[in-house]
């Protein structure tokens, strides 16, 4: 089969690479009217920092995969479209701050239907609200001929980014939503068909498609929801002595529970969980349950909070001002390896003390200074920019500086010398792990005043 993918983002780029990959008998094509990434899709340089991603991009492309800017060429070779486009939160109009953003989803979908000379697959990988599927046929069907069908399936996306690879290779599941009819059925089973050329049928569910898109949001929503506990009790550990490492630890041994997304830390960010526990509280708003919709706004305040606790720690410890001092701040992505920043924490925590006046010396190793200073608002020409240094190093960045963040949990900062960075750094030296990242003790016996979140 041919094969269409609409956006190379985060999500479709590597999900296609993989299909492609391991499906060689299909012709796989990623299609994206932002030209620039779609050159660097077919550079060495990708526009997607994943571990593994290199090689099965390489081993693909030119072979069965192909990205293109030629979206009408794309959609019309099709026989299946996957729509894998943005969905961010709405910052205009009504329900702006909560509701999905569906303008490109429709765009597609007007796409799909101007394009198209027959009947095909179109399947959502976008996040989604659930009824969205609905609203896309109606738009499919207005906008095309009547000899034409389209079904519309639900197939979200469960990627974890800096383990996508091995999420696409070996997945929990893979979750396929359609049509109750035998024309869905028969749509859903061509989807299953291709993602069983290399995963277990078993991993394979099928639901009806408004399980499916609801199950997306509840899935982001419960990992949330952990993250936010354990942080609201971290707050609790500081205060009574207790360790919220052991105590995560000991909550986490019990098999009701498990210890995953029990890591207290400066909160959770990336593309999908704040983004998604909005909508989940827009649409409980929607269907008339505000008591649920209070519960799920509550995990997102929690971690505003968390955010908001870390800056005023560091203010408060370099006695209660941080004007025009440097501050070495070491990671700039949403979690490690990443080049992804959507929602990082370190873009509120940097804001917060830009706003006090802080200078700010950033390390990532893989997020780009244009990007950094675009999250910080501190694009050319602003007064922003020089408050900000970007360094090639850790060593670098804590030159003469007053406090070091640890705001994302690279592995390599864990192998620092952190005696070495002690040695540059004005004293006293403070030092701020957002992500339990150091060995503490270790720390303060080279003279650092630590603080850990939760001890």
């Amino acid at each position: 089969m041919k094969i269409c993918c609409l956006g190379a983002g985060y999500v479709g780029g590597p999900t296609m690479a993989m299909i492609a990959y391991k499906c060689p008998e299909h012709t796989v094509t990623v299609a994206d009217i932002n030209q620039s990434r779609i050159d660097a899709w077919n550079s060495d340089d990708l526009p997607v920092f994943e571990p593994g991603l290199d090689d099965v991009v390489k081993a693909a492309r030119g072979r069965n995969l192909f990205f293109t800017s030629d979206k009408v060429t794309a959609i019309k070779d099709a026989d299946i479209v996957f729509v894998s486009v943005g969905t961010p939160t709405k910052t205009y109009g009504m329900d702006s701050g909560q509701a999905a953003d569906l303008k490109f989803v429709e765009l597609c979908a007007r796409d799909i239907a101007a394009y198209s000379d027959r009947s095909k697959i179109v399947v959502e990988k976008s996040t989604l609200p659930v009824k969205t599927a609905e609203s896309l046929k109606t738009v499919l069907e207005a906008n095309s001929s009547d000899h034409i069908d389209f079904q519309v399936l639900s197939n979200p996306e469960f990627l974890a980014e800096g383990t996508a690879v091995e999420d696409l290779n070996n997945p929990d599941r893979v979750l396929i939503g359609g049509e109750e009819s035998p024309e869905g059925q028969k749509a859903i089973e061509t989807l299953v068909d291709v993602y069983a050329g290399w995963i277990d049928r078993e991993k394979i569910i099928t639901t009806n498609i408004w399980s499916s898109e609801l199950s997306k949001l509840v899935a982001n929503a419960f990992l949330a929801q952990r993250i936010s506990s354990i942080n609201s009790i971290s707050a609790l550990c500081e205060e009574t002595g207790a360790d919220v490492d052991e105590v995560a630890f000991a909550v986490g041994t019990d098999s009701r529970i498990g210890p995953k997304f029990l890591k207290a830390s400066v909160g959770f960010g990336g593309s999908c969980f704040q983004k998604d526990l909005l909508n989940l509280v827009y649409l409980c708003d929607h269907f008339g349950l505000p008591d649920v919709a209070c519960y799920w706004r509550g995990v997102i305040e929690i971690n505003d909070w968390q955010k908001r606790r870390f800056s005023k720690r560091i203010i408060n410890s370099l006695f209660n001002t941080v004007n025009d001092k440097r501050i070495a701040m070491l990671g700039f992505a949403f979690k490690k390896d990443t080049n992804d920043t959507r929602e990082s924490a370190a873009i509120y925590v940097g804001r917060d003390l830009l706003e006090e006046q802080a200078k700010l010396a950033i390390y990532d190793p893989k997020v780009s200074p244009k990007q950094i200073h675009l999250d910080l608002q501190a694009e050319e020409g602003s007064s922003r920019q020089d408050q900000i240094d970007i360094c090639e190093d850790a060593y670098a960045a804590a030159e003469g500086a007053h406090a070091l963040a640890i705001m994302t949990e690279w592995d390599a900062f864990k192998s620092l010398d952190y005696q070495k960075i002690y040695d540059k750094m004005m004293k006293p030296a403070f030092l701020f792990d957002g992500r339990n990242v150091a060995n503490h003790k270790e720390l303060r016996e080279i003279g650092f005043r630590v603080y850990t979140i939760g001890r």
